[in-house]
C-alpha cells in the first residue's frame, strides 16, 4: 500500500506560477508514494482559488489572511485529520521543483529524521539569493546552533518534509509570522529529529514574497526574539 504524502502549496496571488507548478506535481510519480497537491489560499485577491480548482488540486480557500504560518498550519491540520503519512510544503512561486522532493524523501528514509529541510547552501547549486539575504540566513544558522545545537544552514527555507509525529505537533502549535526559524526551536524542544538535504532552487516565478527586507534590523530583531520566546515556551 502507497504512503500518503500531502503537498501543501501555501499561496498568495500566485495566478501566474500555480499553472506550470501544479502540472509538474501532477506529472510526478515516485514510486512506494501517492501524492496529493493541496492548495492552500491564504486570501488572494487575485485568481489563485480558480487557477487552483482549473488544474485538480484541493484548495483550502482561508477566509482571512494568516500569513505563511497560519496557511502552512492549515494545510498540516488538514494532513493530520486525514491520516497523511508524509506532508511536503513547497512554496506557491516556483521557488520549489516538484521532483526535487524525492530527496527529501530520500533522506527521511535514510535517516528517519522528522523534519527535513531542503537546503540551497549545502552544495550551492541553483538559485542562491541575495548577499544580504544570505547574511541573515547565516545569523539565524547559528543563533539556531546556539539555541538548539541543531546545524541548519537554510533555517529559513521553506521547503519541508514532515513526518506523522512532525505533523502532530505543528497542529498543536505553529508560528505565525516568519515561521521557518522558529518552529526549528519548538521541533527541536519537543525531542524532534531535524536533518538538512541539499535541493536546488529556482527564482521566483511570480506572486508576492512572504517575507520582504530580509536583512533589516527590524526583522532580525523581531525573529530574534520569536525564537527565544520559543526556546523558554511551554512545548504543547
Amino acid at each position: 500500500m502507497p504512503k500518503q504524502l500531502l503537498i501543501i502549496i501555501p499561496c498568495y496571488n500566485e495566478q501566474a506560477s500555480l499553472p506550470a507548478l501544479l502540472a509538474n506535481v501532477g506529472s510526478l510519480q515516485i514510486p512506494g508514494y501517492e501524492l496529493t497537491p493541496l492548495v492552500v489560499n491564504d486570501c488572494s485577491t487575485d485568481n489563485t482559488y480558480a487557477v487552483a480548482k482549473q488544474h485538480g488540486a484541493k484548495v483550502l480557500d482561508l477566509p482571512i489572511n494568516l500569513g505563511i504560518g497560519g496557511a502552512v498550519q492549515s494545510g498540516l491540520l488538514y494532513a493530520g485529520q486525514y491520516h497523511f503519512d508524509f506532508a511536503v510544503q513547497m512554496d506557491g512561486d516556483g521557488q520549489h521543483p516538484p521532483k526535487e522532493l524525492i530527496k527529501l524523501l530520500a533522506h527521511n528514509e535514510a535517516t528517519g529524521a522528522n523534519l527535513v529541510i531542503g537546503s540551497r547552501f549545502i552544495e550551492k547549486e541553483g538559485f542562491q539569493s541575495s548577499f544580504t539575504r544570505r547574511l541573515g540566513i547565516g545569523y539565524f544558522y547559528w543563533l539556531t546552533r546556539i539555541l538548539t545545537g541543531v546545524h541548519v544552514f537554510d533555517s529559513t527555507s521553506g521547503f519541508r518534509l514532515f513526518d506523522k509525529k512532525a505533523i502532530e505537533l505543528a497542529t498543536g502549535y505553529y508560528p505565525d509570522e516568519y515561521p521557518e526559524p522558529e518552529s526549528l526551536v519548538h521541533f527541536s524542544k519537543a525531542g524532534l529529529r531535524i536533518s538538512e538535504t541539499p535541493v536546488i532552487m529556482a527564482g521566483r516565478m511570480g506572486g508576492q514574497s512572504s517575507i520582504r527586507n530580509f536583512a533589516s534590523l527590524y526583522y532580525c530583531i523581531k525573529v530574534t526574539l520569536a525564537m527565544l520566546f520559543s526556546a523558554i515556551r511551554k512545548t504543547q
